[in-house]
């Protein structure tokens, strides 16, 4: 298995001589305390985990060298006493190159942090072949007097002193899984049949290599079902069989194989930007807002999709001069560089991300820390083909509440996955349906859909086991909220989108919900609105929920096709769905108030609709009245219905 980016690889005092970045920094030595782990080596002022302080980072993905080196005599005069191995670690920032020059105590830990660090950066792309012996000091290189700082080393490496085409098979043989053990270090073993050790056999050249499907994990995965496999985030794994749309089998770096949720990896060639923690990908403004100031740091920051396709924005809190969240567009110059400011461009995103962190450019802070506690995806299921679930792996927890179908209970399956249990009263709906119907119902995934993990069917009362929300019902969270919420058109406006997005799902699918409400849709984490309870309806057996003439059926959300015929469609769930739009932006009040069924549905027969709630915008009222067409045909699909309501969103928000 592959090792986790925050595992610590070695950790140790050594005494790191500055880098003088600036030219009249004086030179110096300080001892500090180095970790190293497959992402970054970083250094600290002390060992105490509690109480150390960051001084700095080298990113080991910007690695070129990896060298020992020759300190002269003038600048020896200033280090510690006893501390006599120096080593160098040259990398790139913002274009400029560098060296951390390094002094261990003793020659083996000297050469145990090299082979540390050359093993994470071997197959970096921007490694060279010759570097400098001295250190830069004095607007110049002691070694061999040049005073171009990013000039080409005078000394041949030994750390990487492969050819550029030996180079390329390496990198080439990496992506696709190949042991390269014998580049780690020269002169390593391999190269059978008298071939020179890591260059390819005159065979191989004939035969070009295959290449496979390589995807890297966006989350952790913890493989509890035999046949699954474990994912660690950022690790590279290969896909062996892609068929199924949301298991794949694949096979890790150490050869084992097995099952993942496709949903977690993102092919290597397309993963852009996913791969980063800051990057929350389609979130809104608005939700973005919310989850920055619940974090309430100075400085935590998310990158998110702009509303315009293609480009992207930086949300960024500050606290200064009160807590509030500023926008920035991340703009390209000619050159296809990245900026918030012009005056500091870089080549990539990620690049000007890091820039930041460092120096805050114009920005209202420097760029500090991300969200932790990001919410992962639910898998389809929660193991590779199961559905059925065994009662005695669930341990029930608190009541979240109660309704047409039974109790509804958080739980916890093998004792570490959270789950909503819906405990079904017997005799409340069509069972062995119910149980066929879960197993395809399993395999529906949307980000905005609550996910059917299984059932529990072997023994009464039946078990449906569910992606478990923490916010609860939608109508509780908007009657809870509605001080703040009344004022936040935007995010109440986000909510109608997300929803709209699962029910388009649903649409493409061919299901009907048949009882869409607020009180049906559930909120998360970071303020994620999902659809639940689709279909379910279809099951009942409850005359009085089943017919339209029974005090139970949730008329004030039924057009008139249902109310007169019974006849559900998924025109019938865009009706219900306008309601829907209005208990959101009302905050949770009741459709028609206090009006009695009978007289909800003559107001629905003459053609009476909803009036506006006092604080919606127009433009989105109007999409409401259109949900309420009388002939289904007239009313919109949920797809149109998506599109029309984020480009009033565009046109009516900044974003």
């Amino acid at each position: 298995m592959a090792k986790n980016d925050e595992e610590v690889i070695k950790q140790g005092y050594m005494v790191k001589r500055s880098q003088n970045k600036k030219i009249y920094t004086p030179v110096n030595y300080k001892q500090r305390w180095f970790v190293l782990n497959r992402k970054f080596l970083i250094y600290y002022d002390n060992d105490s985990e509690d109480k150390r302080k960051e001084k700095g980072r080298v990113d080991l993905e910007n690695v070129h060298s990896v060298e020992a080196i020759l300190l002269s005599s003038s600048i020896e005069e200033n280090r510690p006493q006893g501390i006599s191995y120096p080593f160098q670690v040259g990398y790139q920032e913002y274009n400029q190159d560098y060296a951390l020059h390094l002094l261990a105590s003793t020659p083996k830990e000297r050469t145990d942090w090299i082979l540390a660090l050359r093993t994470i950066c071997r197959y970096n792309k921007n490694l060279r072949t010759k570097y400098h012996t001295g250190v830069w000091n004095s607007k110049r290189w002691t070694c061999c007097r040049n005073t171009v700082r990013g000039s080409v080393g005078c000394e041949n490496c030994t750390t990487w002193p492969f050819s550029s085409e030996e180079k390329e098979n390496f990198t080439e043989n990496k992506s696709l899984g190949t042991s390269q053990s014998s580049h780690i270090m020269p002169g390593g073993g391999g190269g059978g049949g008298g071939a020179t050790p890591g260059t390819p056999s005159a065979k191989q050249k004939e035969k070009p290599a295959v290449r496979s499907k390589v995807v890297i994990a966006l989350y952790n995965y913890k493989a509890i079902e035999s046949g699954d496999l474990s994912l660690e985030k950022n690790a590279e794994y290969e896909v062996l069989d892609d068929n199924q749309e949301h298991w794949w089998k694949v096979r890790d770096t150490h050869g084992n194989v097995g099952f993942i949720p496709s949903n977690y990896v993102k092919e290597k060639d397309l993963i852009g930007l996913q791969q980063y923690e800051w990057y929350v990908n389609d979130m809104s403004r608005q939700r973005s807002e919310s989850l920055l100031k619940q974090e309430d740091k100075e400085g935590c920051f998310v990158v998110r999709n702009s509303s315009t396709k293609g480009l992207y924005t930086l949300s960024l809190y500050t606290k200064v001069p009160h807590p509030h969240v500023k926008h920035y567009h991340i703009k390209q110059n000619a050159k296809g560089e990245y900026y918030l400011s012009e005056k500091h461009c870089c080549a990539t995103i990620a690049d000007l991300i890091n820039y930041h962190r460092h120096n805050s450019g114009g920005l209202a802070s420097r760029l500090k820390t991300s969200p932790c506690d990001r919410s992962v995806p639910a898998t389809a299921g929660l193991s590779h083909d199961k559905w059925e679930i065994d009662p005695q792996e669930l341990m029930l927890l608190e009541e979240l509440g109660s309704g047409q179908f039974g109790v509804v209970r958080r739980g916890k399956w093998r004792g570490s996955i959270d789950v909503a249990v819906k405990m079904m009263k017997e005799g409340t709906m069509s069972e062995d349906d119910f149980i066929e119907e879960a197993k395809v119902m399993t395999k529906l995934q949307h980000t905005n859909l609550v996910q059917l993990y299984g059932v529990c069917s072997k023994n009464r009362p039946i078990f449906i086991v569910t992606e478990y929300m923490r916010h609860g019902s939608l109508l509780n969270y908007l009657r809870r909220h509605k001080q703040s919420l009344t004022s936040n058109q935007g995010l109440l406006l986000d909510m109608c989108i997300q929803i709209c997005k699962g029910m388009a799902y649903l649409e493409r699918h061919n299901y009907i919900h048949r009882d869409l409400a607020a009180r049906n849709c559930l909120v998360g984490s970071e303020n994620i609105v999902k659809v639940a309870d689709f279909g379910l309806a279809r099951y009942v057996l409850d005359d009085q929920y089943t017919s339209s003439g029974g005090s139970k059926f949730p008329i004030k959300w039924a057009p008139p096709e249902v109310l007169n015929y019974t006849r559900f469609s998924s025109k019938s769930d865009v009706w219900a769905y306008g309601v829907l739009m209005w208990e959101v932006f009302t905050c949770g009040e009741m459709p028609y108030g206090r009006l009695k069924n009978t007289e909800v549905v003559e107001r629905v027969q003459k053609g009476l609709i909803l009036e506006k709630p006092k604080t919606c915008f127009k433009e989105v009222y109007d999409i409401m009245r259109k949900c309420w067409s009388q002939l289904p045909e007239n009313r919109p699909s949920f797809r149109v219905l998506k599109e029309q309501l984020i480009s009033v969103a565009q046109r009516l928000l900044v974003d």
